[in-house]
């Protein structure tokens, strides 16, 4: 049995994400993630899910990975969310697309 099947599952889209639930990713995929740590299933609505997994003590996260997802995680600061509640997800803005075009071709 999955010992994480107590777990409530959570599944989190780029305009939801928190500075708690960024800051967890950060914290477990310092270098970024890449296609090990992907989980792809199919959510509802049969569509393609494609996320990576935090987990809390009581729940796990399935963030929908994004290019939005990986530049706020490769320029997290935490200083950026103080003035922010951990669970707000105004908190987190989404990048301007001329500032992520500027690192896409970087490896």
């Amino acid at each position: 049995m999955d010992k994480n099947a107590h777990l409530n599952r959570v599944i989190v889209d780029f305009k939801k994400l928190t500075p708690e639930v960024l800051k967890l990713l950060v914290e477990r995929y310092p270098d970024g993630y890449d296609d090990r740590n992907i989980i792809s299933f199919r959510n509802a609505q049969g569509e393609r899910i494609e996320a990576v997994e935090v987990l809390t003590e009581d729940t796990k996260y399935l963030v929908k990975i994004s290019a939005k997802l990986e530049y706020t995680m490769e320029n997290y600061d935490e200083d950026d969310y103080e003035d922010f509640d951990d669970d707000d997800p105004t908190a987190v803005v989404e990048p301007d697309p001329e500032d992520m075009v500027d690192g896409e071709d970087e490896d």
